[in-house]
Protein backbone atom coordinates (compact mmCIF):
# COMPACT_ATOMS: atom_id res chain seq x y z
CA UNK A 1 0.00 0.00 0.00
CA UNK A 2 1.46 3.55 -0.67
CA UNK A 3 2.07 6.17 1.82
CA UNK A 4 -0.68 8.44 0.17
CA UNK A 5 -3.29 5.68 0.20
CA UNK A 6 -2.55 4.77 4.19
CA UNK A 7 -2.77 8.73 4.98
CA UNK A 8 -6.74 8.31 2.87
CA UNK A 9 -7.43 4.92 5.41
CA UNK A 10 -5.75 6.96 8.80
CA UNK A 11 -8.34 9.46 7.54
CA UNK A 12 -11.40 7.30 7.48
CA UNK A 13 -10.78 5.94 10.52
CA UNK A 14 -9.96 8.62 12.24
CA UNK A 15 -13.36 9.82 11.23
CA UNK A 16 -15.29 6.31 11.83
CA UNK A 17 -13.54 7.16 15.63
CA UNK A 18 -15.81 10.63 15.71
CA UNK A 19 -18.72 9.23 14.30
CA UNK A 20 -18.90 6.06 16.88
CA UNK A 21 -18.88 9.12 20.16
CA UNK A 22 -21.97 10.54 18.87
CA UNK A 23 -23.70 7.02 17.74
CA UNK A 24 -25.83 6.52 20.47
CA UNK A 25 -27.76 9.64 19.41
CA UNK A 26 -27.56 10.01 16.07
CA UNK A 27 -29.15 8.07 13.62
CA UNK A 28 -27.38 10.23 10.84
CA UNK A 29 -24.17 8.96 12.44
CA UNK A 30 -25.14 5.32 12.36
CA UNK A 31 -24.99 6.25 8.43
CA UNK A 32 -21.94 7.81 8.49
CA UNK A 33 -20.63 4.80 10.24
CA UNK A 34 -21.23 2.68 7.38
CA UNK A 35 -20.43 4.93 4.90
CA UNK A 36 -16.63 5.18 6.56
CA UNK A 37 -16.43 1.21 7.58
CA UNK A 38 -17.55 0.46 3.70
CA UNK A 39 -14.33 2.79 2.42
CA UNK A 40 -12.05 1.64 5.21
CA UNK A 41 -12.52 -2.20 4.12
CA UNK A 42 -12.51 -1.40 0.75
CA UNK A 43 -8.75 0.09 0.88
CA UNK A 44 -7.45 -2.79 3.36
CA UNK A 45 -9.37 -5.50 0.73
CA UNK A 46 -7.37 -4.15 -2.32
CA UNK A 47 -4.01 -5.25 -1.15
CA UNK A 48 -4.92 -8.22 0.44
CA UNK A 49 -6.67 -10.13 -2.26
CA UNK A 50 -3.95 -11.53 -3.81
CA UNK A 51 -3.22 -14.98 -5.18
CA UNK A 52 0.71 -17.09 -5.49
CA UNK A 53 1.54 -18.94 -9.05
CA UNK A 54 4.12 -21.18 -8.84
CA UNK A 55 6.69 -20.92 -11.78
CA UNK A 56 9.14 -23.50 -12.64
CA UNK A 57 11.95 -22.60 -14.70
CA UNK A 58 15.25 -24.89 -16.69
CA UNK A 59 17.49 -23.89 -18.75
CA UNK A 60 20.46 -26.38 -20.01
CA UNK A 61 22.36 -25.93 -23.06
CA UNK A 62 21.51 -29.81 -24.29
CA UNK A 63 25.23 -29.86 -26.70
CA UNK A 64 22.81 -30.78 -29.98
CA UNK A 65 22.07 -34.36 -27.69
CA UNK A 66 18.87 -36.41 -28.08
CA UNK A 67 16.66 -36.29 -25.25
CA UNK A 68 17.35 -38.32 -21.98
CA UNK A 69 13.90 -40.99 -21.85
CA UNK A 70 13.25 -39.51 -18.73
CA UNK A 71 13.11 -35.99 -17.66
CA UNK A 72 10.45 -35.97 -15.16
CA UNK A 73 12.98 -35.10 -12.33
CA UNK A 74 14.51 -32.03 -13.51
CA UNK A 75 10.87 -31.14 -13.69
CA UNK A 76 9.81 -31.94 -9.96
CA UNK A 77 6.20 -33.31 -11.01
CA UNK A 78 5.89 -34.20 -7.44
CA UNK A 79 6.36 -31.10 -5.55
CA UNK A 80 3.98 -29.37 -4.03
CA UNK A 81 2.28 -26.49 -4.43
CA UNK A 82 1.96 -27.98 -7.94
CA UNK A 83 3.33 -25.96 -10.61
CA UNK A 84 1.63 -23.43 -12.69
CA UNK A 85 3.68 -22.18 -15.00
CA UNK A 86 6.68 -23.98 -16.75
CA UNK A 87 9.07 -22.32 -18.86
CA UNK A 88 11.83 -24.17 -20.21
CA UNK A 89 14.60 -22.64 -22.27
CA UNK A 90 17.35 -24.70 -24.16
CA UNK A 91 20.59 -23.58 -26.16
CA UNK A 92 22.33 -25.92 -29.13
CA UNK A 93 19.26 -28.21 -29.83
CA UNK A 94 20.47 -30.22 -32.89
CA UNK A 95 20.21 -27.78 -35.90
CA UNK A 96 21.63 -29.27 -39.01
CA UNK A 97 19.91 -28.51 -42.00
CA UNK A 98 18.11 -31.27 -42.91
CA UNK A 99 17.13 -31.79 -38.74
CA UNK A 100 16.23 -28.14 -38.44
CA UNK A 101 13.47 -28.28 -41.45
CA UNK A 102 12.25 -31.28 -40.21
CA UNK A 103 11.81 -30.06 -36.61
CA UNK A 104 9.84 -27.24 -38.21
CA UNK A 105 7.41 -29.88 -39.53
CA UNK A 106 6.83 -31.48 -37.02
CA UNK A 107 8.53 -30.20 -33.62
CA UNK A 108 11.44 -31.18 -32.16
CA UNK A 109 12.31 -34.31 -29.78
CA UNK A 110 12.89 -32.11 -26.96
CA UNK A 111 9.13 -30.43 -27.36
CA UNK A 112 7.88 -34.04 -27.80
CA UNK A 113 9.43 -35.23 -24.71
CA UNK A 114 8.45 -32.41 -22.54
CA UNK A 115 4.91 -32.75 -24.40
CA UNK A 116 4.46 -36.23 -23.55
CA UNK A 117 5.66 -35.45 -20.10
CA UNK A 118 3.41 -32.88 -19.06
CA UNK A 119 0.29 -33.39 -21.37
CA UNK A 120 -0.86 -36.77 -18.55
CA UNK A 121 -0.47 -33.86 -15.74
CA UNK A 122 -2.78 -31.56 -17.21
CA UNK A 123 -0.43 -29.39 -18.44
CA UNK A 124 -0.70 -27.86 -22.06
CA UNK A 125 1.86 -26.02 -24.33
CA UNK A 126 1.17 -22.63 -24.62
CA UNK A 127 3.58 -21.27 -26.98
CA UNK A 128 7.23 -21.85 -28.23
CA UNK A 129 10.02 -19.66 -30.01
CA UNK A 130 13.26 -21.25 -32.02
CA UNK A 131 16.22 -19.90 -33.34
CA UNK A 132 18.11 -22.50 -34.51
CA UNK A 133 19.75 -24.25 -31.63
CA UNK A 134 17.86 -21.82 -29.24
CA UNK A 135 14.40 -23.10 -28.08
CA UNK A 136 12.05 -21.64 -25.72
CA UNK A 137 8.47 -23.34 -24.69
CA UNK A 138 5.73 -22.13 -22.65
CA UNK A 139 3.74 -24.71 -20.81
CA UNK A 140 0.74 -23.75 -18.35
CA UNK A 141 -2.16 -25.41 -16.53
CA UNK A 142 -5.51 -25.32 -18.78
CA UNK A 143 -7.03 -23.30 -16.23
CA UNK A 144 -4.48 -20.52 -16.67
CA UNK A 145 -4.79 -20.32 -20.52
CA UNK A 146 -8.03 -18.47 -20.97
CA UNK A 147 -6.31 -15.85 -18.64
CA UNK A 148 -2.43 -15.85 -20.95
CA UNK A 149 -3.30 -13.26 -23.49
CA UNK A 150 -1.49 -11.28 -25.57
CA UNK A 151 1.34 -13.65 -26.83
CA UNK A 152 4.36 -12.46 -28.68
CA UNK A 153 7.88 -14.02 -29.45
CA UNK A 154 10.67 -13.00 -30.90
CA UNK A 155 14.35 -13.48 -31.95
CA UNK A 156 17.79 -11.50 -32.41
CA UNK A 157 20.81 -13.14 -33.86
CA UNK A 158 24.18 -12.25 -32.68
CA UNK A 159 26.66 -15.03 -34.41
CA UNK A 160 28.56 -13.60 -37.36
CA UNK A 161 27.55 -9.93 -36.50
CA UNK A 162 24.40 -10.43 -36.07
CA UNK A 163 23.68 -12.86 -39.55
CA UNK A 164 23.95 -16.05 -37.92
CA UNK A 165 21.79 -17.29 -35.18
CA UNK A 166 23.91 -19.83 -33.38
CA UNK A 167 24.45 -17.37 -30.94
CA UNK A 168 21.83 -14.71 -30.01
CA UNK A 169 18.40 -14.67 -28.03
CA UNK A 170 14.64 -15.80 -28.40
CA UNK A 171 11.78 -14.33 -26.04
CA UNK A 172 7.96 -14.95 -25.69
CA UNK A 173 5.89 -12.17 -23.85
CA UNK A 174 2.52 -12.10 -22.56
CA UNK A 175 -0.10 -10.89 -20.11
CA UNK A 176 -0.33 -13.27 -17.35
CA UNK A 177 -3.39 -12.06 -15.09
CA UNK A 178 -2.84 -9.04 -16.58
CA UNK A 179 0.33 -8.57 -16.02
CA UNK A 180 3.13 -8.02 -18.44
CA UNK A 181 5.63 -10.89 -18.25
CA UNK A 182 8.49 -11.60 -20.37
CA UNK A 183 11.04 -14.64 -20.79
CA UNK A 184 14.38 -14.14 -22.64
CA UNK A 185 16.42 -17.61 -23.06
CA UNK A 186 19.97 -15.96 -24.72
CA UNK A 187 23.08 -18.53 -25.45
CA UNK A 188 26.19 -15.47 -25.48
CA UNK A 189 29.46 -15.57 -27.02
CA UNK A 190 32.05 -17.84 -25.27
CA UNK A 191 35.46 -18.11 -23.77
CA UNK A 192 37.02 -16.49 -20.87
CA UNK A 193 38.55 -13.28 -22.61
CA UNK A 194 34.75 -12.18 -23.86
CA UNK A 195 33.56 -10.78 -21.10
CA UNK A 196 32.77 -7.17 -22.53
CA UNK A 197 31.63 -9.15 -26.05
CA UNK A 198 28.80 -10.70 -23.82
CA UNK A 199 27.41 -7.57 -22.15
CA UNK A 200 27.56 -5.88 -25.67
CA UNK A 201 25.31 -9.00 -27.04
CA UNK A 202 23.08 -8.59 -24.15
CA UNK A 203 22.36 -5.01 -24.58
CA UNK A 204 21.98 -5.19 -28.56
CA UNK A 205 19.62 -7.88 -27.95
CA UNK A 206 17.40 -5.78 -25.47
CA UNK A 207 17.86 -3.15 -27.91
CA UNK A 208 16.61 -4.92 -30.89
CA UNK A 209 13.92 -6.98 -29.54
CA UNK A 210 10.34 -5.12 -30.25
CA UNK A 211 7.09 -5.96 -29.85
CA UNK A 212 3.59 -4.90 -30.67
CA UNK A 213 2.35 -4.14 -28.23
CA UNK A 214 1.72 -0.31 -27.34
CA UNK A 215 2.48 -0.50 -23.44
CA UNK A 216 5.31 -2.72 -23.55
CA UNK A 217 7.40 -2.37 -26.71
CA UNK A 218 10.54 -3.51 -25.94
CA UNK A 219 11.87 -6.02 -23.39
CA UNK A 220 12.61 -4.01 -20.04
CA UNK A 221 8.85 -2.31 -20.60
CA UNK A 222 7.33 -5.60 -19.17
CA UNK A 223 6.38 -5.84 -15.28
CA UNK A 224 9.05 -8.42 -14.66
CA UNK A 225 11.72 -10.17 -16.90
CA UNK A 226 13.52 -13.41 -16.65
CA UNK A 227 16.65 -13.26 -18.07
CA UNK A 228 18.39 -16.99 -18.85
CA UNK A 229 20.48 -19.33 -20.84
CA UNK A 230 23.94 -20.19 -21.49
CA UNK A 231 25.11 -16.84 -20.60
CA UNK A 232 29.00 -18.36 -20.88
CA UNK A 233 30.04 -15.80 -17.56
CA UNK A 234 33.36 -17.70 -16.48
CA UNK A 235 35.50 -17.57 -13.30
CA UNK A 236 38.15 -15.35 -13.65
CA UNK A 237 41.78 -15.55 -12.04
CA UNK A 238 41.30 -18.91 -10.03
CA UNK A 239 44.00 -21.75 -11.14
CA UNK A 240 42.39 -24.98 -11.89
CA UNK A 241 43.93 -26.76 -8.58
CA UNK A 242 41.78 -23.69 -6.27
CA UNK A 243 38.69 -24.45 -8.63
CA UNK A 244 38.29 -27.59 -8.47
CA UNK A 245 39.55 -28.17 -4.22
CA UNK A 246 36.76 -25.37 -3.48
CA UNK A 247 34.00 -26.76 -5.42
CA UNK A 248 34.78 -30.71 -3.99
CA UNK A 249 34.71 -29.10 -0.56
CA UNK A 250 31.51 -27.15 -1.40
CA UNK A 251 33.03 -24.03 -0.71
CA UNK A 252 31.19 -22.49 -3.85
CA UNK A 253 31.25 -18.75 -1.69
CA UNK A 254 35.40 -18.98 -2.41
CA UNK A 255 34.33 -18.59 -6.11
CA UNK A 256 31.96 -15.81 -6.21
CA UNK A 257 33.59 -12.67 -6.30
CA UNK A 258 35.39 -13.98 -8.93
CA UNK A 259 32.38 -14.99 -11.12
CA UNK A 260 32.35 -12.71 -14.23
CA UNK A 261 28.68 -12.03 -14.16
CA UNK A 262 28.99 -11.13 -10.12
CA UNK A 263 31.75 -8.95 -11.36
CA UNK A 264 29.87 -6.74 -14.37
CA UNK A 265 27.20 -6.19 -12.24
CA UNK A 266 29.15 -3.72 -10.02
CA UNK A 267 29.90 -2.22 -13.02
CA UNK A 268 27.06 -2.25 -15.27
CA UNK A 269 23.60 -0.34 -14.11
CA UNK A 270 21.75 -2.25 -16.28
CA UNK A 271 22.84 -5.89 -14.50
CA UNK A 272 22.22 -4.00 -11.01
CA UNK A 273 18.34 -3.94 -11.84
CA UNK A 274 18.70 -7.93 -11.91
CA UNK A 275 18.57 -9.99 -9.47
CA UNK A 276 20.18 -13.46 -8.81
CA UNK A 277 19.75 -16.21 -6.09
CA UNK A 278 22.95 -17.76 -4.81
CA UNK A 279 24.97 -19.87 -6.52
CA UNK A 280 25.11 -22.53 -4.07
CA UNK A 281 25.73 -25.17 -6.28
CA UNK A 282 28.74 -26.97 -8.36
CA UNK A 283 29.25 -24.86 -11.65
CA UNK A 284 27.58 -26.48 -14.79
CA UNK A 285 29.86 -26.60 -17.27
CA UNK A 286 32.58 -28.13 -18.75
CA UNK A 287 31.70 -32.06 -17.48
CA UNK A 288 32.50 -35.28 -19.67
CA UNK A 289 29.82 -36.21 -20.88
CA UNK A 290 27.50 -38.98 -18.97
CA UNK A 291 29.66 -38.32 -15.96
CA UNK A 292 29.96 -36.05 -13.08
CA UNK A 293 33.32 -35.64 -13.58
CA UNK A 294 34.93 -31.88 -15.00
CA UNK A 295 36.39 -31.58 -18.43
CA UNK A 296 39.28 -34.36 -18.55
CA UNK A 297 39.96 -33.91 -22.41
CA UNK A 298 43.16 -32.36 -23.77
CA UNK A 299 41.43 -28.46 -23.00
CA UNK A 300 40.34 -29.68 -19.71
CA UNK A 301 38.57 -26.40 -19.35
CA UNK A 302 37.68 -24.40 -16.33
CA UNK A 303 34.73 -25.09 -14.57
CA UNK A 304 32.13 -22.41 -14.48
CA UNK A 305 28.79 -21.01 -13.73
CA UNK A 306 27.86 -20.85 -17.54
CA UNK A 307 23.98 -21.64 -17.21
CA UNK A 308 22.13 -19.20 -15.46
CA UNK A 309 18.23 -17.97 -14.55
CA UNK A 310 18.00 -13.77 -13.45
CA UNK A 311 15.02 -11.98 -13.25
CA UNK A 312 13.92 -8.10 -12.81
CA UNK A 313 10.81 -6.02 -11.62
CA UNK A 314 10.25 -2.84 -13.62
CA UNK A 315 11.78 -0.50 -10.89
CA UNK A 316 9.38 2.36 -9.99
CA UNK A 317 9.25 5.19 -12.29
CA UNK A 318 10.72 8.46 -11.34
CA UNK A 319 8.89 11.52 -11.21
CA UNK A 320 9.54 14.89 -12.82
CA UNK A 321 10.86 17.79 -11.55
CA UNK A 322 8.56 20.35 -13.54
CA UNK A 323 5.30 17.78 -13.93
CA UNK A 324 5.16 16.05 -10.84
CA UNK A 325 3.77 13.07 -12.76
CA UNK A 326 5.02 9.83 -13.43
CA UNK A 327 6.70 8.59 -16.24
CA UNK A 328 4.54 5.41 -16.36
CA UNK A 329 1.56 3.43 -14.73
CA UNK A 330 3.23 3.69 -11.44
CA UNK A 331 -0.32 3.80 -9.64
CA UNK A 332 -1.71 1.19 -11.75
CA UNK A 333 1.63 -0.72 -10.47
CA UNK A 334 0.65 0.44 -6.52
CA UNK A 335 -2.82 -1.07 -6.95
CA UNK A 336 -1.88 -4.36 -8.21
CA UNK A 337 1.58 -5.19 -7.02
CA UNK A 338 3.09 -8.25 -8.08
CA UNK A 339 6.01 -9.78 -5.48
CA UNK A 340 8.41 -12.27 -7.13
CA UNK A 341 10.69 -15.15 -4.67
CA UNK A 342 12.79 -17.48 -5.32
CA UNK A 343 12.33 -20.72 -3.90
CA UNK A 344 14.64 -22.99 -5.75
CA UNK A 345 17.88 -22.06 -7.21
CA UNK A 346 20.08 -25.62 -8.19
CA UNK A 347 21.58 -27.65 -10.81
CA UNK A 348 20.75 -30.74 -11.23
CA UNK A 349 23.95 -33.34 -12.18
CA UNK A 350 22.09 -36.54 -12.27
CA UNK A 351 21.66 -35.93 -16.33
CA UNK A 352 24.85 -36.15 -18.31
CA UNK A 353 23.72 -36.36 -21.93
CA UNK A 354 25.41 -32.80 -22.73
CA UNK A 355 28.71 -31.50 -20.73
CA UNK A 356 26.66 -28.60 -19.53
CA UNK A 357 24.36 -29.42 -16.55
CA UNK A 358 20.69 -28.32 -16.35
CA UNK A 359 20.11 -25.27 -14.07
CA UNK A 360 16.69 -25.22 -12.46
CA UNK A 361 14.98 -22.22 -10.45
CA UNK A 362 11.65 -22.13 -8.78
CA UNK A 363 9.55 -18.90 -8.26
CA UNK A 364 6.28 -17.86 -6.31
CA UNK A 365 4.58 -14.88 -7.84
CA UNK A 366 1.83 -13.39 -5.65
CA UNK A 367 -0.28 -11.27 -7.57
CA UNK A 368 -3.46 -9.07 -7.38
CA UNK A 369 -5.15 -10.36 -10.37
CA UNK A 370 -6.05 -7.76 -12.92
CA UNK A 371 -8.39 -9.56 -15.26
CA UNK A 372 -10.74 -12.51 -13.60
CA UNK A 373 -13.10 -12.89 -16.22
CA UNK A 374 -12.59 -15.10 -19.76
CA UNK A 375 -13.59 -13.31 -23.08
CA UNK A 376 -15.39 -16.53 -24.20
CA UNK A 377 -18.09 -18.75 -22.95
CA UNK A 378 -18.37 -21.95 -24.17
CA UNK A 379 -21.53 -24.52 -23.39
CA UNK A 380 -22.18 -27.96 -24.07
CA UNK A 381 -25.79 -28.60 -25.24
CA UNK A 382 -27.92 -31.74 -24.60
CA UNK A 383 -26.11 -35.66 -24.60
CA UNK A 384 -23.28 -36.53 -27.37
CA UNK A 385 -22.50 -38.92 -29.05
CA UNK A 386 -21.20 -40.58 -32.90
CA UNK A 387 -24.97 -41.46 -33.39
CA UNK A 388 -25.87 -37.87 -34.17
CA UNK A 389 -24.93 -34.59 -34.86
CA UNK A 390 -23.88 -32.14 -31.36
CA UNK A 391 -24.52 -28.66 -30.70
CA UNK A 392 -22.89 -26.50 -28.49
CA UNK A 393 -23.28 -22.51 -28.09
CA UNK A 394 -20.32 -20.01 -27.39
CA UNK A 395 -20.89 -16.33 -26.37
CA UNK A 396 -18.65 -12.92 -26.53
CA UNK A 397 -18.20 -11.65 -23.31
CA UNK A 398 -15.49 -8.93 -23.74
CA UNK A 399 -13.82 -7.30 -26.66
CA UNK A 400 -11.22 -8.99 -28.19
CA UNK A 401 -9.83 -9.63 -31.43
CA UNK A 402 -11.90 -12.20 -32.91
CA UNK A 403 -11.92 -13.51 -36.21
CA UNK A 404 -13.94 -15.85 -38.83
CA UNK A 405 -10.55 -17.91 -38.75
CA UNK A 406 -11.40 -18.48 -34.95
CA UNK A 407 -12.30 -22.46 -34.00
CA UNK A 408 -13.63 -24.77 -31.18
CA UNK A 409 -11.06 -28.00 -30.72
CA UNK A 410 -12.57 -30.95 -28.99
CA UNK A 411 -10.09 -32.25 -26.82
CA UNK A 412 -9.61 -35.39 -24.62
CA UNK A 413 -9.38 -34.63 -21.46
CA UNK A 414 -8.11 -38.44 -19.85
CA UNK A 415 -4.80 -38.59 -21.06
CA UNK A 416 -4.81 -35.04 -21.53
CA UNK A 417 -3.51 -32.72 -24.91
CA UNK A 418 -0.60 -31.57 -25.24
CA UNK A 419 -1.25 -28.04 -27.52
CA UNK A 420 -3.95 -26.41 -29.16
CA UNK A 421 -3.84 -28.26 -32.63
CA UNK A 422 -3.59 -31.49 -30.64
CA UNK A 423 -7.60 -31.81 -31.00
CA UNK A 424 -9.69 -34.93 -31.65
CA UNK A 425 -12.01 -32.16 -34.42
CA UNK A 426 -13.12 -29.17 -34.40
CA UNK A 427 -15.74 -26.90 -36.25
CA UNK A 428 -15.25 -23.36 -37.12
CA UNK A 429 -17.01 -20.25 -35.49
CA UNK A 430 -19.58 -18.40 -36.97
CA UNK A 431 -18.25 -18.28 -40.70
CA UNK A 432 -20.06 -15.31 -42.44
CA UNK A 433 -19.20 -12.41 -39.20
CA UNK A 434 -17.66 -11.83 -36.06
CA UNK A 435 -20.14 -12.58 -33.46
CA UNK A 436 -21.32 -9.40 -31.24
CA UNK A 437 -20.71 -8.75 -27.72
CA UNK A 438 -23.37 -11.21 -25.68
CA UNK A 439 -24.67 -12.74 -28.81
CA UNK A 440 -24.87 -16.84 -28.16
CA UNK A 441 -23.75 -18.32 -31.37
CA UNK A 442 -24.96 -22.25 -32.06
CA UNK A 443 -22.49 -24.14 -33.58
CA UNK A 444 -22.76 -27.79 -34.81
CA UNK A 445 -20.46 -30.42 -35.07
CA UNK A 446 -20.78 -33.45 -37.48
CA UNK A 447 -21.87 -36.91 -35.86
CA UNK A 448 -19.28 -38.69 -38.04
CA UNK A 449 -16.34 -36.51 -36.61
CA UNK A 450 -17.75 -37.11 -33.36
CA UNK A 451 -15.32 -40.22 -31.12
CA UNK A 452 -16.96 -43.34 -31.38
CA UNK A 453 -15.94 -44.29 -27.75
CA UNK A 454 -16.78 -42.85 -24.53
CA UNK A 455 -14.59 -40.41 -22.60
CA UNK A 456 -14.57 -37.28 -20.84
CA UNK A 457 -13.97 -34.24 -23.33
CA UNK A 458 -13.53 -30.24 -22.77
CA UNK A 459 -14.26 -27.70 -25.56
CA UNK A 460 -11.74 -25.09 -26.05
CA UNK A 461 -11.89 -21.51 -28.18
CA UNK A 462 -9.09 -21.09 -30.04
CA UNK A 463 -8.02 -17.61 -31.18
CA UNK A 464 -6.74 -16.60 -34.33
CA UNK A 465 -5.26 -13.47 -33.63
CA UNK A 466 -4.25 -13.86 -29.98
CA UNK A 467 -2.51 -17.29 -31.23
CA UNK A 468 -3.92 -19.24 -28.16
CA UNK A 469 -6.89 -20.81 -26.60
CA UNK A 470 -8.61 -18.56 -24.63
CA UNK A 471 -11.85 -20.30 -22.91
CA UNK A 472 -12.90 -23.93 -21.99
CA UNK A 473 -16.12 -25.50 -21.76
CA UNK A 474 -16.87 -27.43 -18.57
CA UNK A 475 -15.72 -31.12 -18.83
CA UNK A 476 -18.49 -33.35 -20.43
CA UNK A 477 -18.63 -37.03 -21.57
CA UNK A 478 -19.64 -38.57 -24.66
CA UNK A 479 -21.36 -41.42 -24.56
CA UNK A 480 -20.29 -44.21 -26.31
CA UNK A 481 -22.01 -45.15 -29.79
CA UNK A 482 -23.92 -47.43 -31.07
CA UNK A 483 -21.65 -48.85 -33.71
CA UNK A 484 -18.65 -49.27 -31.03
CA UNK A 485 -21.04 -51.51 -28.98
CA UNK A 486 -21.96 -53.36 -31.91
CA UNK A 487 -18.34 -53.82 -33.42
CA UNK A 488 -16.91 -54.12 -30.06
CA UNK A 489 -14.56 -51.56 -30.32
CA UNK A 490 -11.85 -51.08 -27.39
CA UNK A 491 -10.10 -48.28 -26.46
CA UNK A 492 -6.59 -47.92 -28.03
CA UNK A 493 -3.57 -47.88 -25.24
CA UNK A 494 -0.50 -45.73 -26.04
CA UNK A 495 1.93 -45.00 -23.21
CA UNK A 496 -0.16 -46.80 -20.35
CA UNK A 497 -3.04 -44.11 -21.50
CA UNK A 498 -6.07 -45.04 -23.06
CA UNK A 499 -7.15 -43.44 -26.36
Amino acid sequence: MTSSLRVILRQRLAHLLVCLEDLSSDDEANEEVSHTLDEAFYLCGKYTNRESFRLHMVTWNVGTAEPPADVRSLLHLDSQPATDLFVIGLQEVNATPVRYISDLISEDSWSHLLMDTLAPMGYIKVTSVRMQGLLLILFAKQVHLPFIRDIQSTYTRTGLFGYWGNKGGVSVRFSFYGHMLCFLNCHLAAHLNYALQRMDEFEYILDRQDFDMYNTPQVLDHRVVFWFGDLNFRIADHGMHFLRSSINNGRFNLLWNRDQLTMMKKQEPILQEFEEGPLCFKPTYKFDRFSETYDTSGKKRKPAWTDRILWRIKPKAIETEDENRSTSSSADDDEYPIKVTQDMYTCDVSYGVSDHKPVIATFNLEMRKKVETPVVTLTVEGHWSADEDATFTYTILENFESSTWDWIGLYKVRIGFRSASHYSTFAWVKDDEVAANGEVVTVQMNKNELPLLAGDYVLGYYSTNLQTLIAFSPTFQILESRQAVTEGLLPENINGHEK
